[in-house]
């Protein structure tokens, strides 16, 4: 990414506008920001980092493009806003402030950015199940991924842990891989989409396990077992736990308003309870959290903060 040669303390004391985050919903913000005639700078702690689109192996319902990679997607929009010429900027952000209607951005590197606007869209992240032996045997066993990961566990067995869509889609992808898959959820009915539920239901290889509730991971070098709270143990290799998301708004606390949950309370304007700061994809409050939704949260945040500028600047 192009870092922003003004200076390490003092960057870019004329931005119109900050993305942070260049996954769908930045990525979308920055090139809106741009056609209105912002100044624009996009923030992303991961170099060339396009979100969590870039872990999806498939993506069937982003209306013209059927069955595209999620990482080529995600690498289409990147190229789209950088021939637009959006300019980026690594790093990670670590604290908001607002003085005299400028946003101070605090940078880890020490640096600050300012800009009259910004628009959040750091998405979400993997919730953690919880149990011993998680954190013990990530990345030896245990994944938040099953498309990132689940080659390595082809003709082994498995275990997915949820109830919700990602599960039951990393459970039917991983059906094609592994040997065995094990579906582990806690209720007895699934939040996911029933169709879903029916095509595992089909599968030879794939075993459902209602009320289950799991207790411990265990193994010795990588992970041999899962272990339930009923006495049962599940003989795997691998533990692949989907279990939601959590929003990443921790630097937000105090800052706008979130709801019980973490999400910052915002509808499709984008626009929060802090003027000049507003929010797009996974980090608001919304009823669908998809890539489609992401891009129009991005395109409609973007329009927000240039009327937000308009009225408050020129």
């Amino acid at each position: 990414m192009n870092e922003n040669p003004t200076g390490k303390n003092d960057r870019n004391e004329n931005l119109d506008l900050l993305v942070v985050g260049s996954g769908p919903a930045g990525l979308s913000a920055a090139v809106y920001a741009v056609r209105a005639n912002l100044n624009v700078l996009v923030v992303e702690k991961e170099y060339r980092g396009t979100g969590q689109i870039a872990e999806s192996d498939q993506v069937d319902n982003y209306l013209g493009l059927p069955g595209v990679n999620g990482y080529d997607l995600g690498e289409t929009f990147l190229t789209h806003a950088k021939e637009f010429g959006v300019q980026f900027y690594e790093g990670t952000a670590e604290g908001f402030t607002n003085k005299d209607n400028i946003w101070h951005v605090q940078m880890a590197d020490g640096s600050t950015i300012r800009a009259k606007t910004v628009i959040y869209c750091a998405g979400a992240s993997h919730r953690r199940l919880g149990v011993d032996g998680e954190e013990e045997f990530a990345g030896k066993g245990v994944s938040y991924c099953a498309v990132c990961d689940g080659a390595f566990y082809r003709g082994k067995e498995t275990a997915v842990i949820g109830g919700g869509d990602t599960a039951l889609g990393d459970a039917l992808y991983l059906s094609d891989l592994c040997e065995k898959v094990y579906l582990v959820h806690r209720r007895e009915e699934f939040r996911g989409q029933a169709a879903t539920v029916q095509q595992l239901q089909e599968k030879e290889n794939v075993e459902i396990l209602t009320s289950a509730v799991p207790a411990k991971i265990v193994g010795e070098q990588t992970v041999t077992a899962l272990e339930l709270k009923d006495g049962r143990s599940l003989p795997v290799n691998g533990a692949f736990v989907a279990v939601g998301m959590q929003p990443q708004t921790e630097l937000l606390r105090g800052v706008v308003d979130l709801d019980a949950a973490g999400y910052v309370i915002a509808d499709e304007t984008g626009v929060t309870s802090a003027p000049g700061f507003f929010v797009a994809g996974d980090v608001r409050t919304k009823a669908l959290r998809q890539v489609v939704t992401a891009v129009s949260d991005g395109a409609n945040a973007a329009t927000s903060a240039a009327e937000y500028i308009k009225k408050n600047w020129r």
